[in-house]
Parts: C-alpha cells; sequence; structure tokens
C-alpha cells in the first residue's frame, strides 16, 4: 500500500470531518505542513470517534485516497501528540497494537 518515493507519515492531530475528499484534506495539509503536500508523504486523518482513518498521498500524477473503517473498536489514541509517524509506528496504528515500549536494534541514520 505504501507509495513509491514514500518519504514522510503524517498524522493529523485533530479529528477530522471523514465527508471531506480530496480537496478538503488538501487544505487541511497545506495549513498544517506548507508545501509538503506533493512531495509523496502519507498524511493520516481520524475521526472524533476514532473508527475510521483516511490517508491521503500524491502518487505522482494525481492525489490517491485510502479509507478503512473499523467494525468494532477504535484505532489506538497512543500515537495522538505524535506529528510524523514512523513505517513501523503507522503500521502498529493499522493493525491495532499498542506498544509497551519501542526499542529499536540499530540505526543506519545517526
Amino acid at each position: 500500500m505504501l507509495p513509491r518515493g514514500l518519504t514522510q507519515i503524517y498524522l493529523y492531530d485533530k479529528p477530522v470531518d471523514m465527508r471531506k475528499s480530496f480537496e478538503g484534506l488538501g487544505s487541511l495539509i497545506d495549513s498544517a505542513h506548507p508545501g509538503k503536500l506533493l512531495t509523496g508523504s502519507l498524511f493520516l486523518f481520524l475521526n472524533r470517534g476514532r473508527n475510521l482513518i483516511k490517508v491521503l498521498y500524491w502518487d505522482g500524477d494525481g492525489f490517491a485516497i485510502w479509507y478503512k473503517r473499523l467494525e468494532q473498536g477504535a484505532f489506538s489514541n497512543y500515537f495522538q501528540g505524535h506529528n510524523e509517524l514512523s513505517r513501523q509506528q503507522f503500521s502498529m496504528l493499522l493493525e491495532g497494537v499498542v506498544p509497551l515500549r519501542i526499542n529499536k536494534r540499530f540505526s543506519l541514520h545517526k
């Protein structure tokens, strides 16, 4: 699902009306992260009940939206307050994993 050339994953910090589509979500990103909309980054949006998530990204020639609705439960609020997520954190959010702590074995970047 992750687009080629992905640079960053951003979690929008406020609940979003899920009726918003490309233009509405794009304007939220332009105000929160100016200049990043067309970078290939993923932008995550959750509703107030945290049972709906939309992912907006630019795939090189247009915008794409990925949408998921949980039939039971809610997405974890563990990552609330995190402006930027790693791929690991993004996967944990989608899978419903609530980590007790995250330890990396190593990092190629210092």
